[in-house]
């Protein structure tokens, strides 16, 4: 057994202070990192509790809704403003993990949740770039089913496996962290970084940074909006593909679109060329399909994850024809 300290940090300033400590990880719900511990993965020496840190759900002057870094998982999908406001955010957390981890889960360490890959957490058998860079990775040429189509590269293909981050990406949502040198936001479309040649490098956090606060901004998008997630069996199952989606439809014409897909990419993937495709288009089948087709021209499957790709497109238009039916 391998012997680990345990602090807890009583203030953002003592969790940022202990952040910076070669060693030491912060422990939320521990739901990801306890598991990747078990595995041989994750070896801190210190693990450093910060469910102390804020968690309230709280909406600010400008209308935006602020989130604590140590809101339970369960409390924003159940949350009013969140419901109401925000629906497919809420779908999005019920659509993940069980009822018990989201009860564990916090917001913050859903979005440093690491991937599934069974090859980066094969810890004595596997070569992996994420846990070892330069080591090689085993997935290439391996089994794929679960991997990315959209921005690997050669060093990794693994997969992002939030739920709740993809939403928060349609949403325009932006992480407020926090560190030595001050706090500062940044988009959620910014945060997660893709593989290139250091898959290790996982987000834009920079050593000793926090994340304090997910920001979510006024939205049109409630009235329509959606999360789908399309997986191998009905619960406790990472996303093959999911789509989260909103409209919004002014004169017979969609004047706003936000996509974004999970289960495709190393980070939650924006659909910047479905978006593009749908401005000013009229809302009907042939748009939607016009617009995943733009979207996943660009995907680079492996043979076992070929499939991918259609279940990508037909999900996504199936998704934003829903969208209208239920308006209609």
């Amino acid at each position: 057994m391998t012997p680990v300290q345990y602090r807890r940090a009583d203030s953002a300033s003592d969790a940022i202070r202990l952040a910076g400590t070669a060693g030491h990880r912060l422990l939320g719900g521990g739901t990801n990192l306890v598991d990747l511990m078990r595995k041989g993965v994750e070896r801190p020496d210190t693990l450093v509790d910060v469910t102390g840190l804020p968690g309230a759900i709280e909406e600010a002057a400008d209308g935006s809704i602020v989130i604590g870094a140590g809101a339970r998982n369960s409390a924003i999908a159940a949350h009013p403003l969140i419901r109401s406001r925000y629906p497919m955010l809420s779908r999005a957390i019920l659509a993940g993990a069980s009822a018990q981890i989201r009860n564990m889960a916090t917001a913050g360490g859903n979005l440093l949740q690491r991937t599934r890959c069974v090859y980066f957490a094969d810890a004595a058998g596997s070569r992996c770039n994420k846990r070892a860079p330069g080591s090689g990775c085993d997935a290439i040429g391996g089994f794929t089913r679960y991997h990315a189509i959209l921005g690997a590269s050669p060093a990794c293909i693994a997969t992002h496996p939030s739920d709740m981050a993809v939403a928060l990406a349609a949403l325009d949502a932006r992480v407020h962290v926090a560190g030595a040198d001050g706090a500062r936001a940044l988009p959620l479309t910014d945060f997660h970084r893709l593989p290139g040649d250091r898959p290790d490098l996982e987000t834009e956090l920079a050593p000793g940074e926090v994340i304090v606060a997910i920001e979510l901004p006024p939205s049109r998008l409630a009235p329509r909006s959606d999360y789908r997630k399309v997986r191998d069996r009905a619960s406790y199952a990472f996303a093959l593909v999911s789509v989260a989606a909103g409209l919004v439809i002014e004169d017979g014409r969609i004047s706003e679109a936000r996509i974004a897909l999970g289960g495709v990419a190393h980070k939650p993937w924006r659909a910047w060329r479905a978006e593009a495709a749908l401005q000013g288009e009229a809302p009907n089948e042939a748009a939607f399909v016009a617009a995943a087709e733009a979207e996943l021209a660009g995907a680079e499957p492996r043979p076992g994850n070929m499939f991918k790709v259609t279940l990508a497109k037909r999900t996504l238009a199936a998704v934003l024809s829903g969208l209208c039916e239920d308006q209609a």
